[in-house]
């Protein structure tokens, strides 16, 4: 039985009966954004090495490692969420196929080796720095939401740096960083190839951003279909039920 700490509970993976997941409403607990990356990304199926950036809580890696038997690495610079990612790991016995490393993402080129990476996701803090007041409110919470510890240049630096050539980086963001965000890939040699906008319901704005480039690779982007969450009458959609609950796996 995993031990728990504080305020965290033993939750079930989504639809993954077999695996569980240690989370806290206080530290950190895993969005509906990491479980859009976490599909939307490519994975090699039987092998290889994948790497996951601002990992958490582990949610990624374990969610990734439903679908693909690739070697997994986590990365989290906050030593209560890495122990609670090295617990996750445990609990669900994936030490054989996941580990996690705590550091700092902009470091992790020179600590894990330039190219080594076949994919690297990351669900990276969204917003700038916040004022004093807001990053008062909660520690943990402000530095995965906000641009403390590392910048989107950060970000997709090591991405570039870690990833191989002809390897594939994947984000999740915001829409409002779209610009930004293909800016930096083609100054760090990764070509966008696949974009998807996430709405919360038809008729209103895209509030996510699913992005994938290519190192090295060439020109030749494509806008998938949009994602809705929600339906009129306030129910998951079709799709969005099936990337929460559906069944199948590797």
């Amino acid at each position: 039985m995993a031990t728990l700490k504080d305020d965290e509970r033993l939750d079930y993976l989504l639809s993954e009966e077999d695996m569980r997941i240690i989370q806290s409403p206080s530290i950190f607990a895993f969005s509906l954004d990491a479980v859009l990356l976490a599909k939307f990304a490519y994975v090699p199926i039987k092998k290889g090495n994948i790497l996951d950036l601002c990992s958490g809580n582990g949610v990624i890696p374990l969610l990734l490692s439903r679908r693909s038997y690739a070697n997994i690495t986590g990365v989290e610079i906050q030593d209560r969420l890495y122990d609670m990612a090295m617990r996750n790991i445990s609990i669900n016995q994936l030490d054989e196929q996941l580990s996690m490393v705590r550091g700092d993402l902009k470091d992790m080129p020179e600590v894990l080796g330039h190219g080594r990476y076949d994919v690297v996701t990351c669900n990276p803090p969204y917003f700038k720095t916040p004022g004093k007041d807001e990053k008062n409110l909660n520690q943990y919470q402000a530095i995965a939401r906000h641009e403390i510890y590392c910048t989107l240049e950060d970000v997709v630096k090591s991405c570039a740096k870690l990833v191989r050539p002809g390897g594939k980086v994947a984000l999740v963001h915001r829409p409002g960083r779209l610009v930004d965000i293909i800016s930096l890939f083609r100054k760090y040699r990764l070509e966008p190839k696949r974009i998807q906008f996430v709405y919360s319901k038809q008729g209103r704005e895209a509030n996510t951003l699913l992005i994938e480039g290519t190192r090295d690779g060439k020109p030749d982007l494509k806008i998938l279909n949009p994602l809705y969450v929600y339906d009129n009458n306030g129910n998951y959609t079709d799709e969005l039920h099936e990337i929460l609950y559906g069944k199948g796996g590797k």
